[in-house]
C-alpha cells in the first residue's frame, strides 16, 4: 500500500477541499409558453406551464 512520504499541512488539505465549497448559479432554460427564464424540469412561476400543458393555475 503507498505511503506519503511527507505530511500534508493544514493549509495544503484545506485549500484543496476548498473547491467544493464554491457556489454556483443554478441553472436557467426558457419556457417555451412564455419565454421567461426558468429552472429546468420545474413548473415555470410565469405561466404555470409544465411538458406542454397547464400544470398550475398561476
Amino acid at each position: 500500500m503507498a505511503v506519503p512520504k511527507k505530511k500534508k499541512s493544514k493549509a495544503k488539505s484545506r485549500s484543496r477541499r476548498a473547491g467544493a465549497w464554491q457556489l454556483h448559479e443554478p441553472p436557467r432554460s426558457v419556457c417555451p409558453h412564455c419565454r421567461q427564464a426558468k429552472l429546468p424540469h420545474v413548473v415555470c412561476p410565469n405561466c404555470g406551464w409544465y411538458g406542454g400543458r397547464q400544470a398550475v393555475e398561476v
